[in-house]
């Protein structure tokens, strides 16, 4: 009998005009919004390849890692699994400038700029997003009159005549809407699988594909919540008319309203401006402290004066500031002023072996500083920023949209988490690169 059952609803609701439009709907936003992501996507990673290029000829015009090298920049790749959930890729930074003297976080990384607004503003329609808000949708316009419907027409009292239980038939409709609504969904995520297959710049692992299952997964069951919200409604209420409105406010609420609201009322505190000041203050006497070693370095070595420069003009005319925290390109840039053009070297050779000296010393110093001020930075961005950002997660958790919309950008890799790894993981080779680099006396 279930499968009878089963079988007429499934016929019942493949027949209606609302599954034609599920199905056209769908596929037509899903395809369109496909092709721009496909174009940002190429666009962003020819962006990051230039960026590749470019930081590859910069390295090799040095022969050893040193503090005058510049700005050293890593770049994170774009996401080819962001054209289903763009998350948080691009609305962080995908490029982060590394040095022994400062150690960066996830906010200080910088954004490649974009060439084309008007793409950019609608790649942030994913298909994650069109999933939200159409077919969410659909699942309550195909179970608000599921069994209100059948109470209206008197269809429900001819087949309780039946030797029927009650379960089998709720079972049967939700069997019977959600394979009407697995087929827009699967159809439209094979076409976008198809148009990512067929782009050059696209290749997709099968880690990756394993990770579309799970998009899918959530699909299912954020779908589902919705279909069991809306027959729900359609069971408590009499009338058709009355079901519908009550489920579009329902969906308006947790779709638009309640995710705007929570996202609109959070916000840092607002004592992130003393917080700051206060940890600026910190900071600062880690380098002031700092500087009183470097002058006390300076006064005990042979070579009088207290300039790190050694009074040596660069090449280029420029000298050095008052003191560190005045200029502190002093001490970044110098060492390879000395070292890097021939005439200069020879003018002060006598002086060379100070500033190695100079510098083997304050080197180590500097990385310690930088760690010492990360510490103190680290915990007034967890204070300003994370610990916000981490509440309005679990806030937006009480919506069904903001827990499918967390699980699928899990999924797709584009979460907080997934990015943050990669300049963590960067970081902690850099930094150990350097540690083997002081210890082999390359820094020194």
């Amino acid at each position: 009998m279930l499968i009878v059952l089963i079988r007429r609803e499934l016929l019942d609701n493949l027949m209606t005009f609302r599954f034609a439009a599920a199905v056209f709907i769908t596929l037509l936003l899903v395809v369109a919004a496909t092709a721009v992501l496909i174009q940002d996507y190429e666009r962003r990673l020819e962006s990051y390849n230039t960026s590749i290029e470019t930081n590859r000829q910069r390295l090799h015009r040095w022969h050893t890692y040193s503090p005058g090298m510049g700005r050293l920049y890593v770049d994170r790749p774009p996401n080819p699994l962001s054209v289903f959930n763009v998350g948080l890729d691009k609305r962080l930074g995908n490029k982060i400038a590394v040095s022994h003297s400062f150690v960066p976080s996830l906010w200080d990384a910088e954004m490649d700029s974009s060439d084309n607004s008007f793409l950019n503003i609608f790649s942030f329609i994913d298909i994650v997003f069109i999933f939200e808000v159409v077919l969410s949708l659909l699942a309550l316009i195909f179970a608000y009159d599921a069994l209100a419907g059948e109470r209206e027409r008197g269809t429900l009292r001819l087949v309780l005549t039946h030797p029927v239980r009650r379960g089998h038939i709720l079972i049967a409709k939700y069997t019977s809407a959600m394979l009407c609504l697995l087929v827009p969904l699967l159809v439209s995520l094979l076409l976008a699988v198809i148009l990512l297959t067929t782009s050059t710049s696209i290749a997709l692992r099968t880690e990756d594909f394993l990770r579309l299952g799970g998009i899918v997964l959530s699909s299912f069951m954020y779908l589902s919540v919705f279909y069991l919200i809306g027959l729900l409604i359609s069971s408590v209420t009499r009338r058709t008319n009355t079901a519908l409105m009550l489920s579009i406010f329902v969906w308006g609420f947790l779709v638009l309203v309640y995710p705007n609201m929570i996202l609109a009322t959070t916000h840092p505190e607002d004592t992130s401006g003393a917080r700051g000041a206060s940890a600026l203050n910190q900071i600062k006497q880690i380098y002031e402290e700092f500087d009183r070693a470097r002058k006390n370095f300076l006064a005990n070595d042979p070579v009088p004066g207290d300039d790190p420069t050694f009074d040596m003009d660069s090449p280029s005319g420029w000298t050095s500031g008052d003191g560190f925290i005045e200029n502190q390109l002093t001490l970044l840039y110098y060492y390879w002023n000395v070292l890097s053009y021939n005439d200069f070297y020879d003018r002060h050779l006598s002086k060379v072996p100070h500033v190695q000296n100079y510098y083997g010393f304050m080197v180590p110093r500097m990385i310690n500083t930088a760690d010492r001020a990360w510490l103190i930075r680290k915990q007034v961005l967890e204070d300003i920023f994370v610990r916000p950002a981490f509440i309005d997660r679990i806030l937006l958790r009480l919506s069904p949209v903001g827990i499918y919309d967390a699980a699928t950008q899990a999924w797709a890799g584009t979460d907080l988490k997934g990015i943050q790894d990669f300049f963590t993981i960067v970081w902690t080779i850099l930094r150990i690169k350097m540690t083997i680099s002081r210890k082999k006396g390359i820094l020194s």
